[in-house]
């Protein structure tokens, strides 16, 4: 009895240890989950987790106890996260549309507790983190099939919040009407200019008319406000369920992959390591000289990234001259991407960095 009271009084000696350390993680994750939240950063993490979950065990000699250790370290990391979403489940995230849109959607799916904002543009939404209204916005950049969003572009450009992810969502445009409405008696559809070209080719078979809205959501919301069985919208699987709506025909889309890319952006930089790839983006606009084009790409693959994505637009007030925003996937290496902004520097006359993240993400 005397040997189990000293093997119990070590058992104590060691959970007092363990509280201590445990109240140290927990304080240090809260600087995490402010890091995160004013970064426009998602809590989950989880190349990260499964990088430390393999790292962590290998510190444990006995082979037996690593399965333990491992479960051991899991529950840990999903405390922190809960505990990191209670303290940010106040941050704003400004979206442009209303309640059921696509970007409400991808909003949430990427930051799980927060509290979304709706603002009437996407230039509205952006200066809501600009002015301190919201601590970051996500925005659509990018369609699969209708391409570039330019007026979020030049947003980026001519502003200066930070660029700290970018993700992925695939987009399910549906033929919305009333309750007691049919697909044949639709003569009008609702959308904002972009569903409407995902969906040209089933508007032009059906000669409906069109008429554009700001968002998505907003025409299911007209649509059920006006109470006409002759008018539908084309939204998504929330608008409806948001606005009573029926759906009259699945997936009218045209592109069977259609996927937007959103952006999150907000006041301050993503300076956390990436692991082994890191994505970075990037703007600028060329000296008037020969073969400038050329040697900006050039430095870009020259310190290791993979250019996959570039384009230009027109610059706005200056006439025919341009800008170009490129993406980029190189390994995490500081030293590498110094030297190479450094270059492009040299060799732009306008040049910025919008934000370097881990690589693009899908949302399921």
């Amino acid at each position: 009895m005397e040997e189990l009271s000293v093997l119990r009084e070590e058992i104590n000696r060691i959970d007092r240890q363990m509280a201590e350390l445990f109240c140290d993680r927990m304080q240090v994750a809260a600087k995490i989950g402010a890091y995160k939240a004013k970064r426009g950063l998602p809590v989950e993490d989880l190349a990260r987790e499964q990088v430390l979950l393999h790292r962590n065990t290998e510190w444990i000699p006995e082979e037996g106890l690593r399965s333990y250790y491992m479960d051991f370290q899991q529950n840990v990391m999903d405390l922190s996260k809960h505990y990191q979403s209670r303290l940010v489940s106040g941050m704003r995230v400004a979206y442009s549309g209303e309640e059921g849109a696509f970007a409400d959607l991808a909003a949430q799916k990427i930051f799980c507790e927060i509290r979304p904002v709706s603002y009437a543009s996407f230039a509205d939404a952006y200066h809501a983190v600009k002015n301190g209204e919201c601590d970051a916005c996500v925005l659509p950049v990018e369609n699969s099939y209708a391409g570039e969003v330019g007026q979020v572009m030049d947003l980026m450009f001519h502003g200066n919040l930070c660029l700290n992810g970018l993700y992925t969502l695939e987009i399910r445009q549906h033929l919305l009407g009333l309750q007691d409405a049919k697909a044949e008696d639709i003569r009008l559809v609702k959308s904002h200019p972009q569903a409407l070209m995902q969906c040209a080719a089933y508007i032009r078979e059906h000669d409906l008319r069109t008429e554009q809205t700001s968002n998505t959501a907003v025409a299911a919301r007209m649509v059920a406000e006006e109470g006409d069985p002759t008018v539908g919208a084309i939204a998504g699987e929330e608008a409806a369920k948001r606005y009573g709506l029926k759906i009259l025909k699945e997936n009218i889309h045209e592109n069977v992959m259609n996927t937007t890319k959103f952006a999150v952006l907000s006041k301050l930089p993503d300076d956390r390591e990436h692991g082994k790839k890191e994505e970075i983006s990037l703007m600028f606009t060329l000296q008037n000289s020969p073969g400038a084009l050329a040697k900006a790409i050039s430095a870009i693959g020259k310190y290791g990234y993979n250019m996959h994505v570039i384009r230009s637009r027109p610059v706005q007030d200056l006439p025919w001259q341009y800008y170009f925003y490129v993406e980029a996937v190189g390994e995490s290496d500081r030293t590498h991407r110094d030297r190479m902004i450094e270059e492009l520097s040299a060799q732009c006359e306008i040049f910025k960095v919008l934000g370097c993240y881990e690589e693009m993400k899908g949302l399921s």
